[in-house]
């Protein structure tokens, strides 16, 4: 699908050192946008940035970690250095360490909500201010958070980080009735199964196999579906909010 609207824009995608915030990243590069690639492995960034801009593309890579107030306000600093203001934010930065609440992994808890809550929450508060000036002037702004089914729909072992995606998806409705008014729009995309990086970050034998048995048998989604949904919602009219989306594989009730 085309998505020449897109050009001219300017987006920060987190996550962007794999899965569904590096084809994002492509996508929107693709389809003329300049943008941002915010992660933690800057190995990993300067070799999709390299990618996109042989491609014909614009892409500035900063490495920044989300958990880490100073860090997100020094990413936002070099951005706006380069860049400018920005139109479209994408929190695509998650981690997904399941383990049942009887192991008491305080700091795996702390981890999903300092990365999954807080770090959206730092990245929105680095560069709402740009969205709504830019709504202000008539242009398109976007905010897209990357939730997950799970805020909905319980999986043992999942309850932190089900938690932390049910605090995202409330986080865009609430933030919704905040930014709408000022014509910023705020879009919640709930992805089921999907193949990236979060399943390597499961420690358990258990829920690895039990993945790896979902995988197989549901045909998951992929980062570049995930992608080209992102790049469709930002491209409507500016008018027009997909406030909520459920994405899941056919397979998967």
């Amino acid at each position: 699908m085309n998505y020449d609207t897109l050009a001219g824009r300017t987006a920060v995608i987190t996550g962007a050192a794999s899965g569904m915030g590096a084809a994002t990243a492509e996508l929107l590069a693709a389809s003329g946008a300049k943008v941002v690639l915010l992660a933690r492995r800057a190995d990993r960034l300067s070799e999709l940035a390299d990618k996109i801009t042989a491609n014909g593309g614009q892409a500035l890579p900063v490495a920044v970690d989300v958990t880490d107030p100073a860090s997100v306000t020094a990413a936002a600093d070099r951005v706006h250095e380069v860049f400018g203001p920005v139109d479209l934010v994408v929190n695509a930065a998650g981690v997904m360490l399941p383990n049942p609440i009887t192991d008491g992994r305080e700091d795996e808890w702390t981890r999903m909500i300092d990365t999954n809550v807080t770090g959206a929450l730092r990245v929105i508060r680095a560069f709402t201010g740009d969205l709504v000036a830019a709504a202000a002037e008539g242009k398109t702004a976007d905010l897209v958070n990357i939730s997950s089914i799970g805020a909905h729909i319980p999986f043992p072992g999942y309850a932190v980080y089900s938690a932390t995606k049910a605090a995202l998806t409330q986080l865009s409705t609430s933030l919704r009735t905040e930014l709408g008014p000022k014509d910023v729009r705020v879009t919640n995309i709930e992805p089921g199964l999907t193949t990236t990086e979060l399943g390597e970050h499961v420690a358990s034998a258990e829920h690895a196999a039990q993945l790896d048995e979902m995988s197989a048998a549901l045909d998951p989604l992929t980062a570049d579906e995930i992608a080209d949904l992102i790049a469709y919602t930002t491209s409507r009219s500016r008018h027009v909010n997909l406030r909520q989306i459920i994405v899941l594989p056919t397979r998967q009730a």
